[in-house]
């Protein structure tokens, strides 16, 4: 990351040519550089050999010499200036407690066809660290999941979080998970309150998009355990297949979470939220109910509740504009005619 922004190295578009030329997808060769899909959909888009016909063959030095060139070239109308309307508009979301990543998906999905109106998660981190010192910049930085006032290496946060135990990763999880038409398979995560001293679990079924909210004494793995416990049990069983988390330390007691309720725990990459993009969407949902700086501890289960009904009575363009309730309900009545 740093100051080389999200652009892939010397080395790694190296070891693309390779995994390419031997036959291996995009979706490989992202895994296996740690990178996004959309990173390796976007290398070959700007820096092919061949830039107007995909289907010349990707070569590591050229590309690599014209994205040096493309850095060295002055860029006078950067798409997201402070006096741009896309500024605006990721100013505007930032606010609403959305994340960087959840606004780009989301821009993505609403104007996939206009390139002057998406931009990447990079970008929008970029254009907020760029600014000028003062109160905007500030602002922003303070409205950043975690608002350091200067970027972080990826690897500090790996160290110091350290492995769990007996973690089983998502690129085993079953096939099935990922087209999203058969139902029971999750996604979980922590929203954190005021001075991280209060926390909410939140999951989000990927096929009908149902958001469960879970009361939380902490963020302890003993917490989390009681917590998803208690709201997973209220699912009906078949409903309850597979939980998809990332690599948080209160996931490590997830094998008694299997075994108090069935569901089986996988674990996304680090630093890869759109594995989870389900949950790390409706956390920026939630958000408008539990804004930033909200102190959590206070909530009942019974608060936690209305606010998901709200949530999941929302018509969604995802679901054709049906809610999340009247889809997860056809779930439940499909299983019991089986």
């Amino acid at each position: 990351m740093g100051t080389s922004y999200n652009h892939l190295s010397a080395a790694e578009r190296t070891t693309l040519m390779v995994m390419l030329a031997d036959g291996l997808p995009q979706s490989a060769a992202a895994r296996h550089l740690g990178r996004s899909g959309s990173t390796i959909s976007r290398e070959l888009d700007r820096n092919r050999s061949g830039c107007d016909d995909s289907h010349e063959p990707y070569d590591a030095i050229v590309a690599d010499e014209r994205a040096r060139s493309l850095r060295a070239a002055p860029n006078l109308n950067p798409k997201l200036g402070v006096d741009t309307p896309l500024f605006g508009v990721v100013q505007d979301q930032l606010h609403e407690g959305w994340s960087p990543e959840q606004i780009a998906g989301r821009l993505e999905e609403a104007f996939p066809d206009d390139s002057t109106r998406t931009v990447s998660h990079e970008t929008i981190y970029t254009a907020i660290y760029v600014l000028p010192r003062g109160g905007l910049r500030t602002d922003l930085i303070s409205l950043l999941r975690h608002g350091h006032a200067k970027r972080r290496p990826r690897s500090r946060d790996e160290d110091r979080r350290g492995k769990i135990a007996d973690m089983v990763s998502l690129h085993v999880r079953p096939p099935e998970i990922e087209d999203r038409v058969i139902p029971g398979h999750w996604e979980g995560d922590l929203i954190k309150g005021a001075r991280n001293q209060s926390c909410v679990g939140t999951l989000v079924e990927r096929s009908s998009r149902l958001v469960l909210l879970a009361r939380m004494d902490g963020a302890t793995a003993e917490a989390a355990l009681k917590g998803f416990t208690a709201i997973l049990n209220r699912v009906q069983k078949p409903l309850r297949k597979t939980l998809t988390y990332d690599q948080g330390k209160e996931m490590s007691r997830h094998k008694d979470l299997t075994a108090a309720t069935g569901v089986d725990v996988y674990f996304a990459d680090p630093h890869s939220p759109w594995q989870r993009g389900s949950n790390e969407n409706a956390n920026g949902l939630i958000r408008q109910y539990l804004p930033k700086g909200t102190d959590l501890s206070g909530l009942t289960q019974d608060d936690l509740d209305a606010i998901a009904y709200k949530l999941n009575t929302r018509p969604r363009k995802i679901l054709g504009f049906r809610m999340p309730l009247e889809v997860y309900t056809q779930h439940m009545i499909d299983l019991s005619s089986v």
